[in-house]
């Protein structure tokens, strides 16, 4: 069977609608499925990922050439994310395999296997509606997500969610609907091409209703409201689902296209400035956090507003920078609320003061935090170091030293919040805990990313080699809209 891009929205899509009757047959049989689901996506990833390097693919739904139909785009950057996603998927599931135990499991894969659908369906698609429609199935699977547990805090936080969402999804169809009615098509690259004929005014409203209803889901302040709640109330994996999976596919989708469609640097200088905001509040409120869940919460919306301050760049190193920093706050952020969730499962308690001496009664699970802690914070020799640093040095070369000092500020704010909790894991009075073992499968899933992100950090280079062609996608309009297209390979010429 030839391997297709198609397969990565295909088969988690089957295996969502086919769980609930294998559950009929056999619960324990579920667990497995979305395991050999991802690790089937893995292997189709590895081996569609040179292709994409090399020269992109472009699937047409039903054989219709676009702008008709629906299409698929997967070049080095959808390559690069599709990848990230179903590696984060497959070591998230083996994570719930044992944390997950809670009756009705199965629509919790069930829901998981939706949100990687939309997820990679996000990424991969060149039709602006489906986007919209995969956003909705993201968004739907982790409103469901949030309040599994079918507790009161869960369904207040799923509530919020779901409300705050609803006007995402709002301007987002808005803006869509303002699109076809200006440019009379759906494609992306098509939509690329005849933007230049809408006026500025429209164009204008149609960015703001786009940032608007994407920074919502992107976490942008002041629009993030729902994230706090959302990652402290749901259980642990799926707050890293959210940090390691849903976030980047949205910021993928906002970046696609602001730099598609609106490509011009005072929209960029805009994202610089919410970035700096959006991370220096973040910072603050995560150092006055007493649960631990809600100052990873704090904490994640504050690297997302470092990657935004990169993609405002505009330039390729900016770019390049804040995709390696989206790749290692997916593993380092996942890393963290893996050992988080057992941790609170240890102490009884999601306070930070109930940790106190659990470096002592459970070694492993508090190396795999304080581990996870040193990386997130940018110390060397880890993965988070590299990246911080490019992004610092990307800020410095636009001479932006404002920018430069706020970055060091947030910094130092980070490190003094998370060795807060390190000191009390580990320099604290001792705890009196029960025997209860983080179980094998949890920490392979911790041991595995704490291998790829020490790895990374002696290695940056082989993460760099892969980003570099993916920046350049990104920014290269002329070239997606070619190749989307089918146009031939003479100057095109895009005014915004």
């Amino acid at each position: 069977m030839s391997l297709s891009p198609v397969q990565f929205i295909a088969v988690p899509l089957f295996a969502a609608f086919l769980i609930p009757l294998i559950g009929k047959a056999s619960k324990e049989t579920v667990k497995l499925v979305p395991g050999i689901v991802l690790l089937y996506l893995s292997y189709v990833a590895l081996n569609l990922f040179p292709r994409g390097l090399e020269r992109p693919i472009v699937e047409h739904i039903a054989g219709f050439n676009p702008p008709f139909g629906i299409t698929l785009y997967y070049g080095p950057l959808a390559a690069f994310l599709t990848t990230l996603v179903t590696l984060i998927g497959f070591v998230i599931w083996l994570y719930s395999y044992k944390f997950i135990i809670r009756e009705p499991f199965e629509k919790y894969y069930m829901l998981f296997m939706l949100l990687i659908t939309g997820s990679t369906g996000i990424i991969l698609t060149g039709d602006i509606f489906n986007m919209f429609v995969f956003l909705e199935i993201t968004a739907i699977a982790a409103y469901s997500l949030t309040a599994f547990l079918r507790d009161k805090d869960g369904a207040e936080a799923a509530f919020k969610y779901l409300l705050i969402g609803s006007f995402s999804s709002t301007f987002v169809l808005l803006a869509i609907l303002l699109i076809y009615m200006q440019t009379g098509t759906l494609n992306l690259a098509d939509i690329a091409l005849k933007m230049a004929d809408v006026p500025i005014t429209m164009k204008i409203f149609i960015l703001i209703l786009f940032i608007t209803g994407l920074g919502i889901e992107a976490e942008i302040f002041p629009l993030n409201g729902w994230a706090p709640d959302a990652y402290s109330q749901a259980p642990s994996p799926v707050g890293a689902v959210f940090g390691g999976i849903v976030v980047k596919a949205t910021i993928y989708a906002l970046m696609r296209i602001v730099y598609l469609m609106f490509n011009f640097h005072s929209v960029l200088h805009f994202f610089v400035i919410m970035g700096v905001i959006t991370m220096l509040i973040a910072e603050m409120s995560a150092m006055r956090q007493h649960q631990i869940k809600r100052m990873l919460a704090f904490s994640s919306i504050g690297q997302m507003g470092l990657v935004i301050i990169a993609f405002g760049l505009g330039t390729e190193p900016g770019v390049r920078a804040a995709l390696f920093q989206m790749f290692n706050h997916a593993l380092i952020k996942t890393l963290l609320f893996f050992s988080a969730g057992y941790l609170v499962f240890h102490s009884g308690s999601k306070h930070i003061s109930a940790l106190d001496g659990l470096g002592r009664d459970k070694p492993l699970t508090s190396f795999f935090f304080a581990f996870g802690a040193l990386a997130i914070i940018g110390l060397p020799p880890f993965a988070g170091f590299w990246s911080k640093l490019y992004i610092l040095l990307s800020v410095a070369d636009a001479h932006l030293v404002t920018v430069v000092v706020l970055i060091l500020i947030s910094a130092v704010i980070e490190i003094v919040y998370y060795l807060r909790v390190v000191s009390r894991l580990y320099f604290k009075r001792e705890t009196a805990t029960d025997v209860r073992r983080t179980p094998l499968s949890g920490l392979a899933a911790m041991g595995i990313l704490a291998v790829v992100i020490l790895f990374v950090g002696l290695y940056p280079n082989t993460i760099l080699d892969w980003l570099t062609p993916a920046a350049r996608e990104l920014m290269n309009t002329s070239e997606y809209i070619r190749t989307g297209l089918h146009l031939n390979s003479g100057l095109l010429s895009i005014n915004f």
